[in-house]
Order: C-alpha cells, then sequence, then structure tokens
C-alpha cells in the first residue's frame, strides 16, 4: 500500500506563495496524516539559473523600486506564450521530479507554474494517472492579473473571491472548472483567536503595550519592503494616545535603524521584531495594519476585522492593485503614497474618531467566512481520482 502523492509547485517572489504551499501542507498533515504524501517544489529557483535571477529581481525591485514592477510585469507576461505548449525554461528539472515521484496531484500556488506546466505533466505520467489543480491568489481582476495562472486544461481552479474568478473566466478559464473557496490560510489562524479579554492582555503581557491606546502595526511581508522610518515621526505627535507595533521582516538593516529611533523616543510605545512568526496574533492586536497589497497579511487582517492603511510608496505593483481594488471598493480602506497622507488621515481620525469607525464597517462588510476543509477534501479528491487509473495499491487518506 503507497500513499497518495501530492506535487506543490510554488515560488518565492514575495512571502504568499510559500505561506499557502505551508498551509496546504499544514492542513493536510492536520487531517489526513501520513497517509498523504506532499512534496513542495520552488520550481522556479530550482529549475533554472534564469528563473532564479527572475525570483531574485522581483524580491529586490519589490523591496527598492516597486514602480519597476511594471515593465517586470509585462515582460513575464510573455511565460503565457513560452509555455504556451510546454514548460520552456527549466523543463528538464521537472520533468525529473515528475518521474522521480510520480505524482496524483500536481497543485500550483503560484502564477508562473500553470501554463504549461500541467500539459507536461500528462505527457509524462499518463492523462488517466494525474490531476492538476491552481489556487489563485487574487483578490479582483483587471491589470496585475496574470495571464500566467490560466491553463484552461485545469481539473479544478480554485479562486480566493467571485471577483476573480469572473476575471479568469473573461480570460480563457472555462468556468465550470472554477470553484470560490476564500482563504488558504495555515490552520492556526482559524483556531488562534483572541476575544477582547485575551486581546488586551496579550498587549500587556506579550508585547508590553498599554492595553487601550490606538495601535498602528506597521507590518511588512518576509522581503523586509517597508517604509517605516518614515511613518514613525507622525505616529509621535500622538504618542499620548497611540501606540505601534513595529515588523522588519528579514531586514536586519531596517530593523536595526528602527531600533535606534525606538530608544531615541522612548515616548512612543513600540513593540519592535524582526522576522516574526506570529503575525496572526500581532494583527489581533492592533486596530489598524499599515502594510503593502501583499495578499497573505491582508487576508489574515479581513479575517480578524483589522483594517489596512495600504502602503503605496514608490508605486503600486501590478499584483497589489488587484487588492488595492478590492479593498478600496466603498471606501473600506485607503491607499496613502506619502508621508503628508498618513499625516493627514491621522489628524483626521484623531478628530473625528467616526471617520475611523465608518471605515472599519466598510471593511468588515468585505468579510466572508471559509472553511480550508472544504477545498482540501476537494483536492485530495482529485488526487484519489488519478490514483484509480495507476493501478496502485493506495491507502486511503485518514479521515
Amino acid at each position: 500500500m503507497t500513499p497518495l502523492r501530492i506535487l506543490v509547485l510554488t515560488s518565492s517572489t514575495g512571502g504568499g506563495h510559500d505561506a499557502r504551499a505551508a498551509a496546504f501542507v499544514r492542513w493536510i498533515k492536520r487531517l489526513h496524516g501520513w497517509s498523504i504524501d506532499v512534496r513542495v517544489e520552488s520550481m522556479l529557483e530550482d529549475s533554472s539559473a534564469i528563473n532564479r535571477f527572475g525570483v531574485r529581481f522581483y524580491n529586490f525591485i519589490q523591496k527598492h523600486a516597486p514602480w519597476l514592477h511594471h515593465p517586470y510585469y509585462l515582460l513575464i507576461e510573455l511565460l503565457a506564450f513560452v509555455n504556451r505548449r510546454g514548460v520552456g525554461l527549466g523543463r528538464r528539472y521537472y520533468r525529473q521530479v515528475l518521474e522521480n515521484f510520480q505524482p496524483h496531484l500536481v497543485f500550483s500556488v503560484h502564477d508562473c507554474l500553470n501554463r504549461g506546466y500541467f500539459p507536461e505533466a500528462r505527457a509524462q505520467l499518463g492523462a488517466k494517472n494525474v490531476r492538476c489543480a491552481t489556487y489563485c491568489s487574487e483578490f479582483s481582476g483587471g491589470y496585475g492579473y496574470s495571464q500566467n495562472w490560466i491553463e484552461p486544461s485545469v481539473d479544478l481552479y480554485i479562486s480566493r473571491t467571485q471577483t476573480a474568478a469572473d476575471y479568469a473566466v473573461k480570460l480563457g478559464m472555462p468556468r465550470e472548472r472554477i470553484v470560490v473557496r476564500g482563504h488558504l490560510m495555515d490552520p492556526r489562524i482559524y483556531e488562534d483567536v483572541l476575544d477582547a479579554a485575551k486581546r488586551r492582555r496579550y498587549r500587556v503581557e506579550n508585547l508590553g503595550l498599554d492595553p487601550d491606546k490606538f495601535t498602528v502595526f506597521l507590518a511588512t511581508g518576509g522581503v523586509g519592503a517597508n517604509n517605516h522610518l518614515a511613518l514613525l515621526p507622525a505616529l509621535l505627535r500622538y504618542a499620548d494616545t497611540h501606540q505601534v507595533i513595529i515588523v522588519c521582516g528579514r531586514n536586519h538593516k531596517a530593523f536595526v535603524r528602527v531600533n535606534e529611533w525606538r530608544k531615541a523616543h522612548p515616548q512612543l510605545r513600540c513593540h519592535l521584531e524582526g522576522y516574526c512568526s506570529t503575525m496572526h496574533l500581532l494583527v489581533q492586536a492592533s486596530d489598524v495594519i499599515v502594510t503593502r497589497g501583499g495578499t497573505t497579511t491582508c487576508a489574515k487582517a479581513l479575517y480578524y476585522r483589522t483594517p489596512i492603511i495600504l502602503n503605496g510608496f514608490g508605486g503600486v505593483m501590478p499584483q497589489e492593485r488587484l487588492t488595492a481594488k478590492f479593498f478600496t471598493q466603498d471606501r473600506a480602506s485607503v491607499v496613502i503614497s506619502r508621508v503628508e497622507d498618513f499625516e493627514a488621515l491621522l489628524a483626521r481620525w484623531h478628530a473625528a474618531p467616526a471617520e475611523f469607525e465608518t471605515m472599519r464597517q466598510r471593511f468588515i462588510g468585505l468579510r466572508y467566512d471559509d472553511d480550508p476543509k472544504v477545498v482540501l477534501g476537494e483536492l485530495v479528491g482529485l488526487a484519489r481520482d488519478a490514483a484509480a487509473g495507476t493501478g496502485e495499491e493506495i491507502s486511503e487518506p485518514v479521515v
């Protein structure tokens, strides 16, 4: 008896794709133990030197020059033509992985790992022996929604929102293969929920903050792109009523500089961390989050009902535009592009707290509940269908 085998394709462009791959693995182990074998491949980085350079360049410009993502995005869109009939760059490595692992399901959580990758899997393993699925993390459609998400031969296309699903249809995805299943987040996101009393206690005991002050979370992704030092002086003006949580990600230079600023301005209460493994708790401990339009942080904020100020310093990247479009509808969020925007926003909310509460209620109105166990069941079902065609004796997944 052999376990079901699921191959997950991801890449470290930003941190969101890897976060969803890790969440999938944890859910599988939580629900099915070791009766399902999951292999996660950073396919772009590991398959070709050119792809590896592209990933590093993506992360560099996200950190230093977001405006460059517009020409970069248009260049990456050419992969839709390069991979039209099969995998172009990195084909040999991908075929080796398929041959060695023999997956029953190929599951992509990255836009550049769909088109061409699924036909390649069927050609190598046999169409009856493998199923293919995509989880698309975009919140909406339009400029920034990559054509590379769309491989029309996919067996199951999982969309975060109905708006994004409708745009996938516009780009050529058959509607009957699409399901809308919300966020694919780590199990603890759904379990570690702080009520009002726990939230106050967490602020005091874990963060060393005041339980009642208005708490602003200056967040960043794993890469560490941020504008913390530009925003902190604006918060200093409200030190009597405001406090701040700061995360710097994998950016040691930023951490050191922010820590120096904090020591020089002790009147503003701060909790500072580098790379953080408890983002879901910090989100809940906050009243509002300042973040770029990364889908992972924004999804957590929406789930926990914590409003977002979208950081547009240096420009809004194409993919971030999709997130901004979703959250700024009906004025449920706001984008800041300059320090002056942040200063004006704080001044308005300080003078008229009802304005912030109105935005918060609009933000909460965008929220929807999702159950990851539903989509996990659908994906495991696809793998089981494929296993039936291989003739292998497959161990039944533990439920």
